[in-house]
């Protein structure tokens, strides 16, 4: 991209630098632009003027007076610019028909700038009935020539500040409405984060109960095994507290890669540890094996590219299956957990023998709730429920659908 020679640059800057100037002390700007004008209205009012009058003969403190008349009035240009208007206006005709013709007449027009650029479009229509009082002036006090030399200037110079402080505005507008799309993209952008923030809190809140819940039901049981275990064999015992530590340390492991999730100082220190996934799901079986349930387990076919989503949600599905059916089978509960792949996609089948197969499982928690939400993530189906008597217990069937898994 091509820099911007340097006296455009020079001129940039400084432009800025006035306008930094007029937001901040908008007061004090006024001020100094009218002492301007004024003495420059002053300084053609000795004697300059005399070279475009029609009449050199007005007295010089009236020309005095009118020069101040026509400039002070942009004191307040931004306030009342249509009182300020109207008094150059009035003082605009009395210039014209004494015949002084005052070269500072022409500062009215930085008043019409201002209307053009702050007001509504149609106070131009007032402002421009106030600029033609002079020119009508001049029409009965010197009707020679005064279309062409003072008429048609007028309406000429009134057209072209109008249009320029109309394109100004619209740039201004526009430039306001790109600010403003900034701002709201800028919250858009925001509230999206927020969104992923608590998405992700929510996951983590699932993941923690899926992984708290199971690990517990795993060392409960484990406990409980080996206290009764403590009295008649010991080297029993000795297994469930080595199974008890092996399944803690794994809980905490897991626990420690969820919480990473949520250190500002190091967001993405939990992408190191991958989720857990369907090849997994022997050491899970292993584990509540070691817990005392007999599961028994089938695979069926071959996950094609299954995404590491969708593996995810088979595994907590049978994960909290397994975990309910620890919390609530019975010492003689057995599991059986199939999962199939076809053309329709997978499907995870966990079936057991609890006594507890009546009552409505993990009615107290969100077991069930997590299991159909991360199911409905996925366009999955999820059918949870007891089965007949006889033989009884509980079943839970998840079913993907490949183009959602996939």
């Amino acid at each position: 991209m091509t820099e911007p020679h340097p006296l455009t640059q020079l001129l940039q800057r400084s432009s800025q630098r006035v306008r930094a100037f007029d937001r901040r002390r908008p007061l004090v700007w006024d001020i100094l632009v009218t002492t301007f004008f004024v003495i420059a209205a002053l300084t053609d009012a000795t004697g300059g003027w005399r070279s475009t009058a029609a009449n050199t003969q007005v007295p010089q403190g009236q020309i005095y007076l009118m020069s101040v008349c026509l400039t002070a009035p942009l004191l307040w240009r931004r306030r009342h610019p249509l009182v300020a208007l109207a008094v150059m206006a009035a003082v605009t005709a009395a210039s014209n028909w004494t015949g002084a013709w005052l070269q500072a007449a022409l500062i009215q027009y930085i008043v019409v700038f201002n209307i053009a650029l702050r007001l509504p479009l149609k106070t131009l229509g007032r402002a421009a009935a106030m600029t033609a009082l002079p020119m009508t002036v001049c029409v009965f006090a010197y009707p020679r020539d005064s279309w062409d030399e003072l008429i048609v200037p007028q309406i000429w110079s009134f057209a072209v500040v109008a249009l320029a402080g109309i394109a100004v505005r619209s740039r201004q507008d526009y430039t306001q409405a790109l600010v403003e799309r900034a701002k709201q993209l800028e919250v858009e952008r925001d509230q999206q984060a927020q969104l992923a923030t608590n998405a992700e809190r929510t996951r983590i809140a699932r993941e923690m109960h899926d992984i708290i819940g199971h690990n517990l039901s795993v060392i409960t049981t484990l406990a409980d095994g080996g206290s009764y275990a403590a009295a008649k064999s010991p080297e029993r015992a000795a297994q469930a507290l080595t199974a008890i530590g092996t399944t803690s340390r794994q809980a905490l492991t897991e626990l420690r890669r969820l919480l990473d999730v949520l250190r500002e100082e190091a967001p993405g220190s939990a992408a190191l540890a991958p989720q857990p996934a369907l090849t997994d799901l022997d050491q899970l079986i292993d584990g509540v094996r070691a817990a005392g349930l007999p599961v028994r387990s089938s695979v069926r076919g071959h996950p094609d590219a299954l995404p590491a989503g969708g593996q995810l949600t088979v595994y907590r599905v049978v994960q909290e299956a397994l975990t309910n059916t620890l919390k609530h089978g019975g010492p003689a509960a057995t599991a059986y957990v199939e999962v199939a792949y076809d053309e329709e996609g997978v499907r995870a089948t966990v079936t057991d023998t609890g006594v507890g197969g009546s009552s409505p499982r993990g009615s107290s928690g969100r077991g069930l709730t997590g299991m159909r939400e991360r199911t409905a993530l996925y366009d999955g189906t999820l059918e949870a429920g007891p089965l007949p008597h006889p033989p009884g217990g509980w079943h839970v069937e998840l079913h993907l659908p490949k183009e959602s898994a996939q």
